[in-house]
């Protein structure tokens, strides 16, 4: 059984960064990564663009070179991959993280490859892992899709997508452009206003000229075979379909952390308990970094404003060994 001072599971941009950030202050450390380098990036859709610019995205301050102001997704696993390999981290792929209990000297964690015991655990595993379902009949049909790859596969295809933010823009938009007769469905009176500032003309534009047709303040009631029943302010409309993509977000693993012990706040945002200025939470020795300290609200942290994390644990880490010694 392999003994680490930290053991980070994530190995996606702010796991990364912790390891850089272990790494250089010799604290001997592993990843412990469920997929390939940077899985959540891997597993965005292929033409996907970042919102933020190449070096809002950098870590450890290790440039960030793209063609573009802002950086698409082959870009960036480029990078990320590049930072791993230059930087020899300790990073085992393809390991999954089963369970992580407290013991009377520090922590023990079952992957479904090993078991490991560690002094500090940093959980960096982000919020990709869990669509927000709509709990509608038909929903487990295999032509509803959570999650979205590449508009070729819909050309000439009837496709609804359900939800008003990037992902289901930039899905409405591309595949759209690839030949399918697009519906968009939003619950909300107006595409989302978080929509990248220079996407969001584009799609309303298409749906002023009817090339997208646009359900507002409507929800998708049923999947069926061949069609899709959709709750209208008109009332309910029945439409021919060949594909769904419901878009609708997604949200961190809580059976995971809570299990751990980390406590959540009781609302709907379920807000885990961590101190702002070590990150560590309310389990002593369990750290939290990235976009997972946000609960519910998946918009709050991202890469560029959670890379600061890294440092926070580290040198709280660090902080405390000096003080065991005196």
């Amino acid at each position: 059984m392999e003994h680490f001072r930290v053991v980070i599971i994530g190995g996606g941009p702010i796991g990364i960064a912790c390891a850089l950030e272990a790494q250089k202050n010799g604290l001997n450390y592993v990843i412990l990564e469920k997929g390939p380098i940077v899985n959540s990036l891997f597993n965005y859709p292929q033409n996907m663009q970042f919102f933020s610019s190449s070096e809002k995205l950098e870590i450890d301050n290790i440039p960030f070179i793209s063609t573009e102001a802002k950086p698409k997704r082959n870009e960036a696993l480029e990078y990320y991959r590049r930072i791993v390999t230059s930087n020899d981290l300790n990073i085992r792929l393809f390991e999954k993280v089963k369970n992580v209990e407290k013991t009377q000297n520090g922590f023990s964690i079952v992957s479904s490859k090993n078991t490991y015991t560690a002094d500090k655990v940093i959980v960096a595993t982000g919020f990709y892992d869990l669509p927000n379902t709509l709990n509608i009949p038909g929903e487990d049909l295999p032509k509803i899709a959570h999650y979205y790859k590449d508009p070729h596969f819909y050309a000439s295809q009837k496709l609804a997508v359900v939800g008003a933010s990037n992902s289901a823009i930039d899905a409405a938009l591309e595949c759209y452009r690839k030949g399918a007769e697009v519906t968009l469905i939003i619950r909300g009176d107006e595409v989302g206003p978080r929509v990248k500032y220079w996407v969001r003309p584009d799609i309303i534009n298409r749906i002023e000229e009817g090339s997208i047709k646009a359900y507002f303040n409507s929800k998708l009631t049923e999947v069926r075979q061949s069609e899709i029943v959709i709750d209208t302010p008109e009332g309910t409309v029945t439409i021919q379909n060949d594909f769904v993509l419901a878009l609708t977000g997604y949200m961190p693993n809580f059976d995971f952390i809570t299990h751990m012990g980390i406590k959540l706040s009781e609302d709907a945002k379920k807000l885990p308990q961590y101190d702002p200025e070590t990150m560590e939470t309310n389990v002593a020795g369990i750290y939290l970094a990235g976009v997972i300290c946000g609960g519910m609200e998946t918009h709050k942290w991202f890469i560029e404003n959670s890379r600061i994390h890294a440092k926070m644990i580290i040198s709280s880490i660090l902080k405390e060994k000096e003080i065991s010694t005196i």
